[in-house]
């Protein structure tokens, strides 16, 4: 047997290929659907521009389960920690930017929670545009907006305020769809339509998809549900009040439906229907009806009567109701809502459901940290003069979801079988886990 190597072949040398001009270029686009800086991409016309987002303040303010889900989201991005993390521990020059960074966070005219409040509305509308201004960091002002915390001369941040969504009204776009700047009518100051261009905003979105500057509200798929429930209900209404009411039923001589009746019968029939439309059972209640009768039949020329079924409704609008609201929930993964307000016994499934929920803010968290980090910092920094390796990042803690029986048992069981022994750092994190205060040490005591 020959112990000889086989040849090895000589490595293909690959020529370097020249770059174009067209390879450093855009060619084609994203495909949103926009016109004049208006988008039109949703495929149905009353949800798109003034009319979608008119109808999904609708949702928000007046339906109390699309509420409850809102509010609660709302709770958890209270709950959220945040803080500025320097771009190296070591470094003491990008320590300091972290701190100036957070500095700025407490020294506007508004809270950082009434910030993220105002951004949320981005779940509802699919987007928010906040406005960023500036301050010399001057120590106190005469004017209150302009004051600060600090007296160092730097540039900070004095205010980032919302642009309600219902005065947007365009887009600037470059030509490849990449976003200009945003137009608002200011009608409440008289500057009738003004232009923002985008290095003055902050865009906040639940979605970035064909970079579209709507976003998708959350509530979009919940639509159809919703539009359904309200007609139901609406139509519910008018039933109990026909049923409590009666149905009215009038009689009158057949000369006034005749297609020959006077101008003054036909005024009599008009009067008539009028009243029967107009029945309701309230402190206004009453009816005046002349009597007459007919001298052939010896009746009641006019009558009128309150008629009821009697009976229940083939349907269970309450049912349909509620089947709509799970769905509504369920649209937004917080169906969890819920539970102990249907028939079925899924007490059992709530952590998981609620863990899913938490992810789903989880990443809308991660959205608004980004825009903050790529936006808002960054040109904060380079208006300080700040080189971009020393630019600081904005992190925050998840929410937690916390099942304290299942942890209490498992801790538990842990210990009894010698897994587990407690110590100080055990007790650290499960106080952390739980938010509990942590233990005063000796010293402080």
């Amino acid at each position: 047997m020959s112990n000889a190597k086989p040849k090895q072949q000589p490595k293909q040398q690959v020529k370097k290929e020249k770059p174009s001009s067209t390879d450093f270029g855009e060619i084609g686009s994203s495909g949103l659907v926009q016109y004049s800086g208006r988008v039109e991409e949703d495929f149905l016309k009353f949800l798109q521009g003034d009319r979608g987002t008119a109808t999904f303040r609708e949702m928000a303010d007046n339906h109390p389960i699309i509420g409850a889900i809102l509010h609660a989201i709302e709770m958890q991005f209270r709950s959220v920690q945040w803080s500025v993390t320097p771009s190296d521990e070591n470094n003491e020059r990008a320590v300091q930017e972290a701190e100036f960074v957070a500095s700025c966070m407490d020294d506007m005219s508004h809270s950082w929670l009434d910030l993220l409040t105002n951004i949320l509305s981005m779940l509802t509308y699919g987007f928010c545009v906040n406005e960023i201004v500036y301050k010399r960091r001057f120590g106190y002002m005469e004017n209150d907006g302009e004051s600060s915390h600090f007296n160092d001369g730097r540039i900070g941040w004095r205010k980032m305020p919302v642009r309600a969504q219902t005065t947007i009204d365009g887009w600037d776009f470059d030509h490849n769809g990449g976003i200009e700047g945003i137009y608002q009518n200011d009608y409440t100051s008289g500057r009738g339509r003004v232009f923002m261009p985008i290095e003055k905003a902050l865009l906040f979105r639940t979605t970035t998809k064909l970079n579209n500057p709507r976003g998708r509200s959350i509530l979009r798929n919940a639509y159809v549900s919703w539009y359904y429930q309200r007609r139901i209900l609406e139509i519910e209404a008018i039933g109990i009040e026909r049923d409590l009411a009666g149905l009215p039923v009038a009689f009158v001589p057949p000369q006034l439906l005749s297609d020959n009746a006077t101008s003054q019968e036909t005024a009599a029939l008009n009067a008539i229907k009028e009243i029967v439309r107009n029945i309701r059972r309230d402190e206004q209640e009453g009816l005046v009806f002349p009597l007459a009768y007919d001298p052939d039949t010896k009746q009641k020329a006019y009558d009128i009567q309150l008629m009821t079924t009697g009976g229940k409704r083939q349907f269970d609008t309450n049912e349909i109701a509620t089947r709509y609201d799970a769905r509504i929930a369920m649209s937004v993964l917080a169906d969890f809502i819920m539970l102990g307000h249907d028939k079925a016994g899924k007490q059992a499934l709530s952590v998981s459901k609620i863990s899913l929920f938490q992810e789903s803010i989880t990443a809308w968290l991660t959205g608004i940290a980004d825009v903050f980090n790529k936006s808002a910092i960054p040109r904060l920094m380079r208006l300080n003069g700040v080189e971009h390796d020393l630019h600081p990042t904005l992190v925050f803690t998840p929410p937690k979801n916390v099942n304290l029986p299942e942890i209490s048992d498992y801790v538990s069981k842990l210990s009894s079988a010698g897994a587990l022994l407690p110590d100080e750092a055990m007790g650290d994190w499960l106080r952390d886990l739980v938010g509990i205060p942590a233990e005063e040490s000796e010293e402080l005591r």
